[in-house]
């Protein structure tokens, strides 16, 4: 004879079942569209800094006691009055607006292999610089300080033509996605203040970085 009572149990639990896994399949999915969504409002709005072209316009880059205009695709290192400015026109070739957070500046060859400074040791900048998704913009710094311990390095490098590096460090315009990208200064054989640039690596910091 039938035990109705055990087979109502089997049948329920069998439901139960089905209806668990039913319902972590959907949770998969809906998590699984919910990371691709988010991933594709971040690309949306992930900046990401090269040098600007040759072609584009130049850039006029003000300090609060100097100003100067810098050609598209090159970088700016003088000293004027025993102070130090540097600037590079940048484009933004990413989808999203770029807002620079702080820079660091090594006066010397680096090679794209070696590792970035801690963002806690960036220098921040003195006033907001944004750069639009597919438009131009500039980094700016500047040594004023005597006893900078930059200053050595920098004085150097402006005498014997040396190649310096400067690693910019910047975000999307919520404050996210932070990356830094490092570019490469070479000085020009004419003497003068125009140097050429290149961009040698870029690392994502707020995500795991591809390489």
């Amino acid at each position: 004879m039938a035990d109705w009572v055990t087979i109502s149990s089997l049948a329920t639990a069998g439901g139960t079942m089905v209806l668990a896994l039913a319902t972590f399949s959907s949770v998969r999915s809906a998590n699984r569209s919910a990371r691709i969504a988010e991933q594709s409002l971040l690309v949306g709005l992930r900046p990401v800094l090269v040098p600007s072209r040759p072609e584009d316009p130049p850039e006029r880059v003000t300090f609060v006691d100097r100003g100067f205009s810098v050609s598209g695709g090159s970088a700016h290192l003088e000293e004027a009055d025993g102070r130090y400015y540097m600037a590079i026109p940048l484009r933004n070739v990413g989808s999203g607006l770029a807002v620079l957070h702080g820079w660091y500046v090594t006066p010397r060859r680096l090679m794209a292999s070696e590792e970035h400074p801690d963002p806690a040791d960036f220098r921040l900048q003195q006033r907001d610089l944004y750069v639009a998704a597919g438009d131009t913009g500039y980094w700016q710094g500047a040594i004023r300080d005597q006893d900078d311990p930059l200053r050595p390095g920098l004085e150097q490098a402006l005498a014997e033509r040396l190649v310096i590096a400067v690693d910019v460090l910047y975000g999307d315009h919520e404050g996210g996605q932070r990356a830094i990208s490092r570019f490469g200064i070479r000085p020009p054989e004419d003497g003068g203040v125009e140097w050429s640039c290149t961009v040698l690596r870029h690392w994502r910091l707020d995500a795991v970085d591809p390489r």
